[in-house]
């Protein structure tokens, strides 16, 4: 595909993409946005005000430096950011209040499905145009939203080759073939486990793991008990309670003592920011289960077993 002087540069690839955006977010910073006209704007490539870390991370990869008037908050902070820190710091952001986002003047904003229908009405009133995305539950799902924004965006060419790195990616972090699954509780804060209809449970079985929990009767956001964990161990517990900053666990359940004498059970470390996001998120997430699955001893779940008296 044919590209033309400056967009050659930032979809070349992820490393110059970054590059760019933060030298160009730190011009743009420079800029008084209130020097911005309804003229002045190519109607073609929107700017646009994104309120979700999820959107956020999708919209840096494929809008221009220039169409970001702001990110969400919720990408300043570590903890919840799902973009490239370095990006999000330079990038503006907003805590998506009406006045905040009114006086940025967008021509578009995007938001999720469980943003305020009082706030949603003011943004409609006030002639803001607002797109809201739910969470994605697969990949297929969450591919559709990287073309959605990339569309809007005035960028459709750049959505598809986020798509293709994906891919690319998942493509490598799959498990060899013939390789039994590794049976697995993703252990979140409390003792919270993911159900089987969610995005982080269709990467577990792209990348040689079964969703131990749903396979027992769990749902999305159910509580495994401790005590249930030690009378029925899976192979692997992932634990995504930590702070990634420390790595120290936030949650007396996940770093319980008693979890140590589970001797056939192993654990590993899950950002819990690789739980939820679609977008560039699933490179990262599906490089760190297939980097936990090729760091067993068999590379994977191996032949069936029997441990403390549970079939495998």
């Amino acid at each position: 595909m044919r590209e033309g002087v400056g967009e050659g540069m930032f979809s070349r690839t992820p490393l110059a993409r970054t590059a760019l955006l933060l030298t160009a977010a730190a011009l743009n910073s420079c800029i008084p946005q209130g020097k911005a006209t309804p003229e002045s704007r190519a109607t073609a490539h929107p700017t646009i005000v994104s309120l979700n870390p999820c959107t956020d991370a999708i919209l840096a990869e494929v809008a221009d430096p220039a169409q970001i008037l702001a990110i969400s908050h919720y990408s300043k902070d570590p903890r919840s950011a799902s973009m490239d820190a370095r990006l999000a710091s330079v990038l503006p952001a907003t805590r998506g209040t009406v006045e905040e986002v009114l006086a940025l003047k967008p021509d578009l904003v995007l938001g999720s499905t469980f943003i305020d229908p009082a706030t949603a009405s003011a943004y409609q009133r006030l002639g803001l145009r607002l797109e809201t995305l739910g969470m994605a539950s697969t990949i297929e799902a969450s591919q559709e939203q990287i073309r959605q924004i990339a569309t809007l965006s005035g960028h459709p060419e750049r959505g598809e080759a986020l798509i293709a790195r994906i891919d690319a990616a998942l493509a490598a972090a799959a498990p060899p073939a013939g390789v039994r699954p590794v049976e697995t509780v993703v252990w979140q804060s409390g003792g919270m486990v993911p159900g089987d209809g969610t995005l982080i449970a269709d990467l577990l079985r792209r990348t040689g793991y079964t969703n131990f929990a749903a396979a027992r009767g769990l749902g999305q956001a159910d509580l495994l008990p401790l005590e249930k964990m030690l009378a029925d161990p899976p192979e692997l517990i992932l634990v995504a309670g930590q702070s990634a900053e420390t790595g120290k666990g936030d949650d007396r359940v996940l770093s319980h003592p008693a979890l140590k004498a589970l001797k056939s059970t192993r654990r590993e470390r899950l950002d819990p920011k690789l739980l939820y996001c679609g977008g560039p998120t699933l490179i990262a997430a599906a490089q760190r289960l297939a980097q936990v699955r090729n760091s067993s001893p068999a590379g994977g779940g191996g032949p069936s077993k029997v441990v403390k008296g549970h079939s495998r």
